[in-house]
């Protein structure tokens, strides 16, 4: 990043194509050919024939246009989607083109999916619109979570804190509209607990250069001892004052929640789903658009050059790690005035980690950051269902499974993504 781009009039888009390799492309291929042999040999012919399943598309209770479940037999629909998933997974072993790569391996994890979900619920009903919204509301934490993290990192400070930031707002935000009935204020004051700790955070590493990893997960384990402590002496002997407080109500926008299968799932909601829509637009544009988003990202990444031309460095990250701080006390918020309207120990189960997955699946953009949420909002919603079901899968690997991915995703399977430059990196003014 050199001084004319950083006082550019005009900020260019920078082209930050994926390079997929060979091998990795093989890798993919083979993927998917495994995965049509299992669905071939369990999903397909493993199934007695004349099995059928029914995806329900519009539930009963919706507003939303009404559509007719879909019927199809399990075995030969595995079957011809085993040939399918068999032939995308050679394409990707013999194609040379990077172009495409992506979107070929994931037509083939779709079909893998769908195949699975037939054969989960062979001879019985699968409420496809529910786990779309169950995805939705389970996502919408993480969201928050990877745009937090999108704002700290890109100016090259590492927020491992999410999870403090959450618990905190999740807390505050519930004790304020419990005691004052006012759902605003406690999402003004639950967003406020996480910008404190932001503060916390910025002022240690940037003040004093303290290792920003270990400044977070101390963060967490204050949050958490101290959510703990309150909840045993302020919550629970005052359940019904401080602990039951009301929560956000659906808001449907006209015509678009009558839109079949995602109408009322995205178009009515409580207002964390807008919010969430707002600020991923918003920080989306503000990131790759605007000068702000040019400088911002020219702190993350050659803190020297952007001081060159008088950016004050340490203020621009400052200001940030506060911002995502705030950001992540809105996720927080919505574990409890925006779901359960009450406030339970260690409620947010690591959902901040798993944000901070998100964050490194999306490559350190908004936009990726939602898509990689709404992967794991999927999994949460997948192995509820499956519970449902009764699918001779052990109860704790379903439970598991967004853990897994996480797992998956921070130890590199996704692919090689690069950080900011100086992320995590202290720097001390000239």
């Amino acid at each position: 990043m050199t001084a004319v781009a950083i006082l550019g009039g005009k900020p260019a888009v920078a082209s930050e194509a994926r390079i997929v390799s060979a091998g990795r492309r093989r890798g993919m291929g083979i993927f998917l050919v495994l995965a049509s042999v299992l669905m071939l040999l369990t999903f397909g012919l493993g199934v007695s024939a004349g099995a059928e399943t029914t995806f329900r598309l519009t539930s009963p209770f919706s507003t939303a246009w009404y559509l007719a479940p879909l019927h199809f037999p399990v075995r030969e629909t595995s079957v011809v989607m085993a040939v399918v998933c068999a032939a995308l997974g050679l394409l990707l072993i013999v194609r040379r083109r990077t172009r495409g790569t992506f979107v070929i391996f994931s037509l083939g994890v779709v079909l893998f999916l769908w195949s699975f979900l037939a054969w989960a619920a062979r001879n019985n009903l699968l409420d496809l619109a529910g786990m779309i919204g169950a995805t939705l509301i389970s996502a919408i934490p993480i969201i928050f979570g990877s745009m937090s993290g999108v704002m700290c990192e890109r100016s090259g400070v590492i927020n491992v804190a999410i999870e403090g930031q959450f618990l905190m707002g999740a807390f505050i935000a519930e004790i304020i509209a419990s005691a004052s009935g006012d759902l605003w204020l406690g999402l003004a004051c639950g967003a406020l607990a996480g910008g404190l700790l932001g503060g916390l955070l910025a002022f240690l590493s940037l003040r004093y250069s303290a290792d920003q990893i270990i400044v977070g997960i101390v963060i967490n384990a204050f949050a958490l001892g101290l959510t703990n402590y309150l909840t045993d002496t302020l919550l629970v002997p005052y359940q019904n004052t401080l602990n039951s407080g009301p929560t956000f109500s659906p808001i449907a926008i006209p015509l678009l929640d009558k839109i079949p299968i995602i109408g009322p799932d995205v178009f009515d909601q409580n207002i964390f789903v807008y919010l969430a829509i707002v600020l991923l637009v918003v920080l989306t544009t503000g990131l790759f658009r605007t000068r702000w988003g040019l400088r911002l990202r020219a702190v993350g990444e050659h803190p020297e050059a952007a001081e060159t031309v008088g950016i004050h460095v340490l203020t621009v990250r400052y200001r940030n790690v506060i911002w995502g701080g705030v950001i992540a006390g809105i996720g927080g918020a919505a574990f409890t005035i925006g779901s359960t309207g009450e406030f339970s120990s260690d409620m947010t189960a690591g959902l901040g980690f798993v944000a901070l997955a998100a964050m490194i699946f999306g490559r350190w953009r908004p936009y990726g950051g939602l898509l990689a949420a709404l992967l794991f909002g999927f999994a949460n919603s997948l192995q509820a269902t499956l519970s449902v079901l009764n699918v001779p899968i052990n109860p704790n690997i379903l439970v598991m499974a967004p853990y897994l991915i996480t797992i998956a995703v921070v130890s590199g399977l996704v692919g090689r993504v690069r950080p900011p430059a100086n992320d995590g990196k202290p720097y001390r003014p000239q």
